[in-house]
């Protein structure tokens, strides 16, 4: 029987960033699941707060060289490398001169959003399904964590709904509550449609919340990865019936357990599971 693939795309692992609730779960999750013997693949956008050196990233330059069109301007996309020795994990970043190589990740000094995360969303997702495609690897599930994986489904489901290496993946969500400070960019949508035109699947102003909600919608399974999720985004996952369970990283046993029933479930396309 050939291995289980998944796809792991976190908007934050430790310990390239700080830890929290979202990075642990980033950094061992993926190592728990190899140690259960699935093949996986770990993505995450190259923040310029990360130190190279330190964790001894280099570019991988087979799989860089491309362009992105992000809001009709074509945008290089550098992809690096790093191991996570303990673990024997390998980490991909998604990188740009123009949008990662500040010294900070999602907001300034003055802890104001950046106004350009929402072209780095965009940049950050399709540069993942860009490199798993330059890999030839064709995940079984993708599991992605935080909000600026968030139009991951979104794409997955439109653009590239016919593409031969993800046409059968299952979508996992995992939705935290640990937002920047500040508005996204209220011409984001308008930036989404120069790749998707259907005017019912792209908002006119995305929040936050928009993101979470276009992921649940096309998710096939959710998980809750904090206490800080609204109440809104939890009513919402309930609302549209999809697969849920809440999931903490203290609990590992209980949380490597949960998970693997739920990618069973959704593998198996079953489509009713309880926490």
């Amino acid at each position: 029987m050939e291995k289980i693939k998944v796809l792991y795309v976190s908007q934050e692992i430790t310990p390239y960033l700080p830890e929290s609730p979202m990075s642990k779960m980033g950094r061992f999750l993926p190592q728990l699941m190899m140690e259960r013997g699935k093949e996986i693949r770990t993505f995450m956008p190259r923040f310029g707060k990360i130190n190279e050196r330190r964790h001894q990233l280099h570019e991988v330059i087979r799989l860089s060289g491309m362009n992105l069109v992000v809001n009709d301007i074509d945008h290089p996309l550098i992809i690096k490398v790093a191991s996570i020795q303990p673990a024997r994990m390998q980490v991909y970043f998604i990188d740009n001169e123009e949008y990662f190589h500040r010294k900070a990740v999602l907001h300034d000094e003055k802890g104001k959003a950046f106004k350009d995360n929402d072209e780095r969303a965009i940049f950050f997702v399709k540069g993942v399904i860009e490199t798993v495609k330059k890999l030839g690897w064709s995940p079984d599930i993708i599991h992605m964590k935080g909000w600026m994986s968030g139009l991951l489904p979104l794409y997955l489901r439109t653009v590239y709904k016919d593409d031969p290496l993800f046409i059968d993946s299952k979508i996992v969500y995992s939705v935290y509550g640990n937002e920047p400070n500040g508005k996204l960019n209220k011409k984001m949508g308008d930036k989404i449609r120069f790749d998707i035109e259907d005017p019912k699947l792209v908002n006119d102003r995305y929040d936050y919340n928009e993101i979470h909600k276009s992921a649940i919608q096309f998710a096939d399974a959710i998980t809750i990865g904090d206490d800080e999720v609204s109440t809104e985004i939890r009513n919402f996952i309930e609302s549209n019936g999809k697969l849920c369970i809440e999931v903490k990283e203290s609990e590992e046993d209980e949380m490597i357990e949960k998970l693997n029933g739920l990618y069973e479930n959704i593998l198996d396309e079953k489509t009713v599971f309880s926490d």
